[in-house]
């Protein structure tokens, strides 16, 4: 998982809500027909069907942040990730039509000893942007030296890890690589979509000890070296990245051509809302994400506009309110504070779901309390504990934990006399977290908590979140995934993202122990039904617990421009994006 800026939360609609949806429980529910065009064009991928497509054109898209880095390893944002989307590319992927694992730089597998040794078969046909051939070499030293080296800690060797163990593998002959597992580990295939890197570049930069400041934003674009369809040719801080497709990229289409038939991709950096939709509206965008003050406009405008707007359903990710308890950097009360799960809780009660669901979202969202949205319904919980919003209930048990108004100013003091305040960030380039970030500050003033909201650039933000660990509460939202274990650095106690006190050397509490117990139990249970029972329990530790307080999520609307053929988005990705075509 990494940081979400919001760049895609696409959501609102300034239309009766009693059309769409009744607020009377705690999740919206549907009450329009199935015919719901008035809400987006939806993608049944079942029907899907691709024409041959015509090759060159530019794609233009945009981001709100400029990367923080080129390097995989280390990109903890989505405005990193996103600017390398399309350059790497794992030994396997998810089909987004069927969620399953499907080959890519492997092509087939095969496994023994109760599946704890696998033998993978490569691709023979792919060579890296640069020319040269990709081999088992790759493979190996990307693994035992970049993702497995103690010096690197990354989200790779979160996932992987298993009891403090890590995989074996080794090189059989030039196409096809053995991984030997401590024990069975049911999400492997899952996992193995971590990008893979040439050695033939970068052996002796790691060898060297120079791999971490190696692929910075300063990095020259054609040492930028994949094997996936596009490279990086051109990147100007603060305006744009220019990509151009890699004229080696094996894929083909069902005609016999070879992929992706677009030319060149450019994504312009546009930190303001306002500047995007603009240049969307001006055709100088072919992809935008709506928000709700733009969707009756744009809806109106469709047809004339020549674009169409995709409704992808639930988001995957919903923002949160976490409270850090880092030890090292917060005075002994905030500590003692953060620390203690009735005042999560009560600051849970606080946080008004179904107002800002009305009011950030227009309507066209749900009220989130669980770490898995209802998009993902294999391990969505309805019956997982909720804390829903009562201000009664909320002052209740902050008195409780001894915090109460004891000088007259209209403040809670703690019991030793500190005013309870806290600073609350989040990323100024998402107007949704922006304003979320008022609404609570107004409903915790009436409680007596004094909150000083700071909006910051994402990348200072993050920069907080992972490395100077300098806040005392943010609201943020983390990328989703289809199997619980891509979260394991999240929910791991050990994990660089368990952001309230991240790389632990041991639990620092019993349910965050139990959490980790559960997470390593998780990946070694081969029996899928039993695998989401374990992975449920855990959920709902998380739940009762609040280290992160959940606040709600949108439904996700994409504007797209109608010269983009073989299109197919939903709320996984893109289904097959190399086979996207430009016809004017």
């Amino acid at each position: 998982m990494s940081f979400n800026r919001g760049k895609r939360v696409l959501i609102g609609i300034l239309l009766p809500l009693s059309l769409f949806f009744c607020f009377s429980c705690e999740e919206p529910v549907e009450t329009f027909s199935s015919d719901n065009t008035i809400l987006g064009k939806t993608v049944n991928l079942e029907n899907v069907k691709f024409e041959k497509g015509i090759y060159g054109g530019t794609l233009y898209d945009s981001t709100s942040s400029d990367p923080k880095t080129f390097n995989p390893v280390f990109a903890h944002e989505t405005s990193s990730t996103v600017a390398v989307a399309g350059i790497f590319e794992g030994l396997t992927d998810v089909d987004i039509k069927t969620l399953k694992p499907a080959g890519r730089l492997a092509v087939s597998w095969e496994f023994k000893d109760n599946g704890t040794t696998w033998v993978f078969h490569l691709r023979k046909d792919v060579r890296w942007s640069d020319g040269k051939p990709f081999t088992a070499d790759d493979v190996v030293f990307t693994y035992n030296k970049i993702y497995f080296n103690p010096e690197y800690p990354n989200s790779v060797k979160d996932m992987f890890e298993i009891d403090g163990k890590l995989p074996k593998i080794k090189k059989l002959d030039t196409y096809t690589v053995e991984i030997k597992l401590p024990q069975p580990f049911a999400p492997l295939l899952y996992s193995l979509s971590a990008d893979i890197f040439p050695e033939h570049l970068l052996r002796e930069i790691v060898e060297s000890g120079k791999f971490k400041t190696f692929w910075t934003v300063a990095t020259s674009p054609e040492k930028l070296v994949g094997t996936g369809p596009y490279k990086l040719v051109k990147y100007v801080n603060g305006q744009y990245l220019v990509y151009e497709k890699n004229p080696f990229y094996y894929e083909s289409d069902g005609y016999g051509s070879k992929l992706p038939y677009v030319e060149k991709k450019v994504i312009y950096i546009v930190p303001q809302k306002d500047t995007a939709l603009l240049k969307f509206k001006n055709k100088e965008l072919d992809f935008y994400g709506l928000s709700g003050d733009d969707f009756p406009s744009l809806k109106k405008g469709e047809k004339n506009g020549n674009y169409t707007i995709y409704n992808l359903g639930p988001s995957l990710t919903a923002d949160f309110i976490c409270f850090n308890q880092k030890r090292e950097v917060l005075p002994e009360w905030k500590l003692k504070l953060f620390s203690n799960a009735t005042f999560r809780r009560a600051i849970s009660h606080a946080v008004d779901r179904k107002g800002i669901v009305l009011t950030v979202y227009n309507g066209l969202g749900f009220p989130v309390y669980y770490p898995v949205t209802k998009a993902n319904k294999l391990y969505y919980d309805p019956e997982a504990p909720k804390f829903p919003y009562d201000l009664e209930k909320a002052k209740e048990l902050l008195e409780s934990i001894g915090l109460k108004d004891r000088n007259g100013d209209g403040w809670l003091e703690t019991p030793d006399g500190h005013k309870v305040e806290f600073s609350l960030l989040t990323n100024s380039n998402n107007p949704n977290r922006v304003q979320i970030g008022s609404i609570l500050k107004f409903d915790l003033k009436r409680l007596g908590i004094d909150v000083h909201f700071q909006p910051l650039d994402f990348n200072n933000l993050v920069e907080k979140l992972l490395n100077t660990h300098d806040f005392d509460a943010v609201i943020i939202g983390l990328t989703g995934s289809i199997d619980p274990n891509g979260g394991k650095n999240v929910w791991k106690s050990s994990g660089q993202l368990h952001l309230w006190n991240p790389n632990q050397k041991r639990p620092a509490t019993q349910w965050e122990a139990e959490i980790d117990r559960l997470f390593d139990e998780g990946v070694k249970e081969l029996d899928f039904k039993k695998r989401v029972e374990i992975y449920k329990r855990a959920y709902r530790i998380i739940a009762k617990e609040q280290p992160v307080i959940y606040i709600a999520a949108p439904l996700v609307f994409e504007a797209v421009r109608n010269r983009v053929k073989n299109y197919f988005p939903t709320i996984w990705g893109t289904y097959k994006p190399t086979r996207i075509f430009i016809k004017e």
